[in-house]
């Protein structure tokens, strides 16, 4: 699309055209099918892109390129099956494609209207197989507004873009007043959803209205293990993330917007860039945008991967090209900020939402939701989960219904044990929490916090002191250093940790942890420090006994501490086949001197030599008769 639009008439004209465009596309009639494949990283990295380059290929070989067209969409949030294939205008969803299925999806599906059975979905609980996504339980519960678009438009293509809504909340708000949009943010509950939940609506009014330079800034450095949510959505709907900061920036009095993306995301970074260059080429970014006195420029700036950076003021530092430390409030980046100037800090899914408050009316928006949590929020679900992805559920959920109902439960037939909710600055969160809603204040009030929506799923084969150790390793790896509470409380904390795992801790231990990590929380400079000591308070609160058991059993319950355990060989299950011990890293598996050879059995037993043993796991997994254990 190269023709400008610079005024509101023209605007509603095109977006009429791409809208009948997508719904041709969507419905069948254009008399063509429609090929999507998904973009995100994870499917790209099982080789979605050299599976849509077969398409083509084999599209072109079979004649049918005047009748069927082949497209890279956004994720599709159910990353445990992908790649994904679907195709329009039947909806068909085809799950885990390969490269080896492609010639079979064109001549099945494309030229005899057949549906390839075995890359339909399988429900695990009823067996049967799913051909529509709307269909699967993975989806049912969710309600995309953050993710609108994603998994369904090009993230490449305005035309696409702008048929899905784009830019009709930036039209209405350069029709209002500035504080007029402001007043819709707050009417309609949205908080921050970079963590601290904070009144979107609130922070845009503490912006002084004063003459000078102003900026809005979208934090996408997005830090957490095992987060991808920000991620995801700008590589799957860039435009609606630009169009939430410009009606930031036109709300606040801004003309210039910076994207804080961190380097280790290059996708999400180069379709950024080219929808910020396409919205130029048009005019709706620039001078007098849609004919009105709002001017407005968008930047890119790259964060080196450091954690600290996802707040604010250390954020602010690394974009002025200084080290990412934060700075002490007051001042407050609304008054002092980037460069000294006023300056708004929002997240990259509070921007991505912003465009839906103003398109749909802040009382549809805060309709959805609980009292003091409006809306929907985004969660990256990982851990030991049978589906795996990226959710967006309507706040007020509860844990039970996003681990079992959406989250498909968990794997193998093993038991929930915790949820870590909110990243190294949540906690866990147990069975006795799976009924509590999804919103700020009731994570807040179990223990957690909603954070920027990492949610790590644990099972009974987790250590629990463990899990406290690893998100404290994170911590004090990515710690600035620049207060000594988080730079030195913190590695004091992962050598308590590290010794209690190592069976060497004390009960006097247990005392300095929790002394040691209520003085952090309290005197840490910035949100870092000061939610550091939450995996170890919540697990402590929750697991006190796995602790106990550690230092006065010497044994980890979940045998998960390989200092504690102890690799054994059952005499009598033990058939003497010696793969074991040909598998033995240490050279650590004998037979059993004097030798036994167990009924039935033809073979001397084996035994581990303990002293040798660098508990591996080697043999565990060579054993075919399930003779090895941990104890």
């Amino acid at each position: 699309m190269s023709e400008l639009i610079r005024t509101f008439e023209q605007l509603e004209e095109k977006q009429a055209l791409c809208t009948k465009c997508l719904e041709e596309k969507f419905a069948g009639n254009d008399n063509k099918r429609h090929i999507v494949l998904c973009g995100g990283t994870g499917c790209l990295s099982s080789h979605s892109a050299e599976i849509r380059e077969k398409f083509v290929e084999v599209i072109k070989a079979e004649g049918l390129e005047d009748k069927v067209t082949v497209n890279q969409v956004g994720c599709f949030g159910f990353c445990s099956q992908g790649p994904f294939v679907k195709i329009y205008p039947e909806d068909t969803l085809y799950k885990m494609v390969t490269m080896e299925d492609v010639e079979e999806i064109v001549e099945k599906d494309l030229k005899n209207n057949e549906i390839v059975d075995r890359l339909l979905y399988v429900d695990p609980q009823t067996k049967q197989k799913v051909a529509k996504q709307d269909d699967i339980e993975f989806y049912k519960k969710q309600l995309r507004i953050a993710l609108h678009g994603c998994g369904t438009i090009d993230p490449e293509n305005i035309e696409e873009a702008l048929g899905a809504g784009a830019f009709v909340g930036l039209a209405k708000a350069l029709k209002m007043d500035r504080k007029a949009v402001i007043e819709e943010v707050l009417n309609s509950g949205l908080r921050g959803r970079g963590g601290a939940g904070f009144p979107t609506g609130r922070k845009w009014s503490f912006v002084p209205d004063v003459e000078g330079p102003k900026y809005l800034v979208c934090n996408g450095d997005e830090g957490d293990p095992g987060a991808f949510m920000d991620r995801s959505i700008l590589e799957g709907n860039p435009f609606a993330v630009i169009e939430g900061m410009m009606i930031g920036g036109y709300a606040i009095g801004a003309q210039n917007g910076y994207f804080y993306v961190r380097a280790e995301y290059p996708i999400a970074v180069s379709r950024l860039r080219l929808a910020i260059k396409a919205m130029e080429e048009v005019g709706l970014l620039g001078d007098n945008i849609l004919g009105t006195d709002f001017s407005f420029r968008v930047h890119i700036r790259l964060g080196a991967g450091a954690f600290v950076c996802g707040e604010e003021t250390a954020l602010l530092n690394s974009i002025e090209g200084k080290r990412g430390m934060p700075r002490p409030r007051p001042p407050f980046p609304a008054v002092k900020g980037l460069w000294g100037c006023p300056t708004c800090v929002n997240n990259v899914e509070t921007l991505a939402t912003v465009p839906y408050i103003l398109r749909e009316g802040a009382d549809k928006f805060a309709a959805i939701g609980t009292e003091k949590s409006k809306g929907t929020k985004v969660f990256a679900l990982g851990g030991k989960i049978n589906n795996v992805g990226l959710v967006e559920v309507p706040m007020g959920t509860t844990l039970k219904e996003l681990i079992y109902d959406v989250g498909g439960g968990i794997p193998n037939g093993k038991k929930f044990k915790a949820i870590q909710t909110g990243g190294p600055s949540g906690g866990c969160l147990t069975e006795a929490n799976l009924d509590t809603p999804i919103d700020y204040d009731n994570l807040i009030a179990a223990g957690s916090m909603m954070g920027s929506g990492g949610a790590i799923v644990m099972d009974e084969d987790n250590c629990m002191v463990d899990v406290a150790k690893f998100y404290m390793e994170f911590i004090c790896d990515e710690s600035c250093g620049k207060c000594s509470p988080c730079r030195i409380g913190t590695k004091r904390m992962l050598e308590i940790l590290t010794r209690i795992t190592e069976g060497k801790g004390t009960r006097d231990d247990l005392t300095a942890l929790q002394e040691l990590a209520n003085n952090v929380k309290t005197n840490s400079l910035c949100g870092l420090g000061q939610t550091a000591p939450n995996p170890i308070l919540s697990t402590m609160a929750s697991f006190m006994d796995e602790y106990i058991a550690h230092i006065d059993d010497k044994k980890c319950p979940a045998h998960v501490c390989k200092n504690l355990m102890i690799y054994v060989i059952d005499k009598d299950k033990c058939f003497g086949c010696q793969m074991c011990a040909k598998g033995c890293p240490a050279d650590a598996i004998h037979h059993i001197t004097p030798q036994y050879i167990a009924p039935g059995k033809k073979l001397p037993a084996m035994y581990i030599d303990t002293d040798k043993c660098v508990k591996c796991g080697a043999c565990i997994a060579t054993c075919k008769f399930g003779a090895i254990s941990k104890q």
